[in-house]
């Protein structure tokens, strides 16, 4: 009898959407998994990485965002994460320094052998203080890390770790939105001595797009902008810059670049009063600011000044209008101009 093969079960809707955005033939997603992988028991799953979808610019900007802010959290301590992420991760001991770092606690890890058993003991003592702070009480939300995936070095629940981290202490940096990473979750099909493996591939999720808050926000006119028509993009953005330009003139002041001019939110502000016909005093804000905290106050204060004179709370971090977000700074310029396009005609 001719010995039966097995062709995996994929989501088609999700295999579609992959080959029209992915030129060339799919990958074998099979390809590279070592004898280990192959021996799984029967129910034991192991999720693998597209590695072209590792190499997608997205997601290697969120890597690199997420290890530069590591890095700058960590630097007293002299740690240094490089890349591939998942080597300097998987242990739990950069994690820890980190949530000691951002939580100033000491977490308590036993002393336990450096063996892979012992690694896990530590990695989990690491994980329930991760899920402690990021949790809370919330009992019935399972986490999207694992000291199983966090130890087997896979990288999407590292990311997904690391987001949240970012996230809940409003770390100061832009985290690229809308990164999704292509993931096969492969299992024994029937008893391991048959040497058949089962492999479900899906699309996951690591970041949607956010408010300022770090909640879910639906996408707007700037994202189908970006995404879709970038001369209709430019046609905006010189349009903005004549509306600005119509009032910072009055200062001897002229904008040739939304995206840096903007950023340390001197400009906001001085905008914001010419709009409104009044002066900020110069000890309100600091009119040449170099450091992180002092270009957040300023942008801070020029939300205020926007609620102030009516217009809702911006949809914008101000941690991404100092990180050169284009698309942030545009939402706020256009909050602006909706408000005050008549009296500037």
């Amino acid at each position: 009898m001719p010995r039966q093969t097995y062709h995996p079960v994929i989501n088609l809707e999700q295999e579609g959407r992959y080959a029209i955005d992915s030129p060339g033939s799919p990958p074998n997603l099979l390809e590279g998994l070592s004898s280990q992988d192959t021996q799984l028991d029967e129910g034991e799953e192991r999720f693998m990485v597209d590695p072209a979808s590792r190499e997608d610019p997205k997601v290697r900007e969120l890597i690199q965002v997420l290890i530069d802010w590591v890095n700058d959290e960590l630097a007293s301590h002299r740690i240094i994460v490089k890349q591939p992420l998942e080597e300097d991760l998987f242990d739990g001991q950069v994690l820890q320094k980190l949530i000691e770092k951002l939580e100033n606690v000491k977490v308590e890890i036993p002393e336990v052998t450096q063996t892979e058993e012992g690694q896990k003991q530590k990695l989990k003592v690491v994980l329930d203080e991760a899920n402690r702070i990021l949790l809370g009480d919330q009992g019935w939300q399972q986490p999207k890390w694992s000291v199983e995936m966090i130890h087997s070095k896979y990288l999407v629940a590292m990311l997904h770790l690391l987001v949240a981290l970012a996230r809940h202490y409003r770390a100061p940096i832009r985290i690229p939105e809308s990164v999704t990473v292509r993931v096969s979750a492969v299992q024994p099909l029937f008893q391991k001595r048959d040497g058949l493996l089962h492999h479900r591939q899906m699309i996951e999720e690591i970041t949607a797009t956010y408010d300022e808050w770090g909640l879910k926000q639906e996408r707007d006119a700037f994202d189908t902008l970006f995404d879709h028509a970038p001369d209709k993009l430019n046609v905006v953005k010189k349009r903005l810059m004549l509306f600005v330009n119509q009032y910072l003139n009055r200062l001897n002041l002229e904008v040739t670049d939304l995206e840096v001019q903007f950023q340390d939110g001197v400009y906001f502000i001085l905008l914001c009063g010419l709009l409104e016909g009044y002066f900020v005093p110069f000890y309100d804000y600091f009119s040449a600011p170099t450091t992180m905290d002092q270009k957040l106050h300023n942008v801070n204060l020029a939300f205020e000044l926007m609620m102030d004179a009516g217009l809702p709370r911006p949809k914008a971090r101000a941690e991404d209008i100092v990180n050169l977000d284009l698309k942030s700074t545009l939402r706020i310029l256009y909050s602006l101009f909706s408000k005050y396009k008549e009296s500037s005609q």
